[in-house]
């Protein structure tokens, strides 16, 4: 199902907020010129809002990257290397995908999104060779990550490139990848959060239980043997059940 909505949809509207926001800058500095990195309808960025990425685009609009990518659209030319939809929908653990929209994740799912990001103009004609090894360029987040090629596929860290230059733009292009790339500082703190939260839901077993009327322990009661009928409470077990004796005679 093709996504790519126009009347009303979240991301129609925020790549009017783009045109929107970079034609009042324009007219603030009418001195600005056409080359300067301002948002237009050719922009890469619009292009990754308004493409196949969908999953993607709507992780960017939750992280509130939307000024952070226009600065770096501004300022370089980018190479944004895009997950397709089902290693997001399908592929991901949804344990992992619930981390990462929780309000209190927002940087990790910031530093996630950005590590596919690379301010350098990457075509896939400029790939390393087999022989000359992988290269490694800074990504958005600070961190790195590598190009590699083997075995004829063309690879970014460990998600082979599924669609070379399957967007380009004078200010960017966009490469399709097999899967999410998951920066170590990201995994790490969601094994942290994780084991944290293993912690919080053990509930304590084997607390001491105080009789009110003897202030003494209680005991444990001993296991029922397999098979043996339910134990009632005391107060059920001597409530009195229904009428044995005969009906007197009319």
């Amino acid at each position: 199902m093709d996504r790519r909505i126009y009347g009303g949809s979240a991301v129609a509207n925020l790549i009017l907020f783009l045109l929107l926001s970079s034609s009042s800058a324009l007219s603030k500095n009418p001195n600005t010129s056409s080359g300067s990195g301002q948002i237009n309808s050719n922009s890469v960025l619009v292009a990754l809002l308004d493409s196949r990425y969908t999953e993607l685009s709507e992780l960017v609009e939750k992280a509130l990257l939307l000024q952070t990518l226009e600065d770096a659209v501004g300022r370089h030319n980018i190479t944004i290397f895009a997950p397709r939809n089902e290693a997001l929908e399908r592929d991901l653990d949804p344990e992992f995908k619930r981390f990462l929209l929780e309000p209190g994740n927002l940087k990790s799912l910031q530093t996630l999104l950005m590590f596919h990001i690379i301010p350098t103009r990457v075509g896939s004609d400029q790939w390393p060779s087999e022989d000359s090894g992988r290269v490694k360029h800074v990504t958005l987040a600070n961190d790195h990550l590598h190009l590699i090629k083997g075995d004829g596929r063309k690879m970014v860290d460990s998600a082979e490139i599924i669609r070379p230059d399957d967007l380009t733009r004078p200010d960017g292009l966009i490469h399709g990848i097999e899967q999410l790339l998951i920066p170590r500082s990201v995994q790490e703190d969601f094994n942290r959060r994780r084991s944290l939260r293993s912690i919080s839901a053990v509930l304590p077993e084997g607390a001491p239980e105080v009789d009110p009327r003897t202030n003494r322990l209680k005991k444990k009661p001993a296991p029922a043997p397999a098979g043996s009928p339910p134990a009632l409470p005391i107060k059920s077990a001597m409530a009195p059940g229904p009428s044995l004796a005969p009906a007197p005679a009319p």
